[in-house]
Parts: C-alpha cells; sequence; structure tokens
C-alpha cells in the first residue's frame, strides 16, 4: 500500500483535480484500452492511461478507481476534468511514459492486480 500522495511525488505528477492525498492505493494498472480496465481492476487501483477522453472517467467510476494519473504529458480536455470533479476522481499528468511510471512505483513497491485465470 502506499498513499496517493507517495505516488504523485515519485512520478512527479501534476494535480488536476485533487480531492485526496491519502487515499490509499494498493495496485496499478496501467492501460489505454479500457475493456482492460474493467477486466483486470480491483479495489485500491491506481490508472495510469495515456487515454484523456471521459470515457476514462465513467470506466473508473464504474469499477472504484478514484485515481487516475495521465502518462507522457497528456491533459485531458476540460470535460474530462469537470467529470472527474463531479465523480471524486482524482486526477493527475506525468511527463513519464507508461512503462516508466508502472517501473518506478513498482520498484517502490506496488503491485499489479492479479490477473485470475492467465
Amino acid at each position: 500500500m502506499v498513499k496517493l500522495s507517495r505516488v504523485v511525488n515519485i512520478l512527479k505528477a501534476r494535480p488536476l483535480v485533487n480531492i485526496d492525498d491519502d487515499l490509499e492505493v494498493y495496485t496499478v494498472c496501467g492501460a489505454d484500452l479500457m475493456s482492460d480496465v474493467l477486466v483486470f481492476s480491483q479495489q485500491k487501483t491506481l490508472l495510469l492511461t495515456g487515454l484523456t477522453n471521459p470515457q476514462v472517467i465513467r470506466t473508473a467510476e464504474m469499477i472504484d478507481i478514484e485515481a487516475i494519473i495521465f502518462v507522457r504529458g497528456k491533459k485531458p480536455p476540460h470535460e474530462t476534468i469537470e467529470l472527474a470533479r463531479e465523480k471524486n476522481i482524482n486526477i493527475f499528468y506525468t511527463a513519464k511514459s507508461l512503462f516508466e511510471a508502472c517501473g518506478l512505483l513498482y520498484e517502490n513497491g506496488l503491485r499489479p492486480e492479479k490477473m485470475e485465470g492467465i
């Protein structure tokens, strides 16, 4: 488990919607396919993605993801930011690639979600 504030520090992420720095994160899901996120994510998962449309927020809401970090310096459009604010989902962005971000978080104790049956 790692606090969101530590994750943000590790990835040098910048806030877009910062609701809860004390949020605890247990696993990481790095994906641009929201169908993969729906299948493999668990509770207390942090989503790392390069996809910035509102569908990311809708997907996160469906499976109770409370924090998203957009990678590769991508900033979502205004409607995505407003939807995250409305749904109380923390969103940040980092210049790091998806690969580097996942690696840094793994190095700091976060693990991927368990994939049953694979």
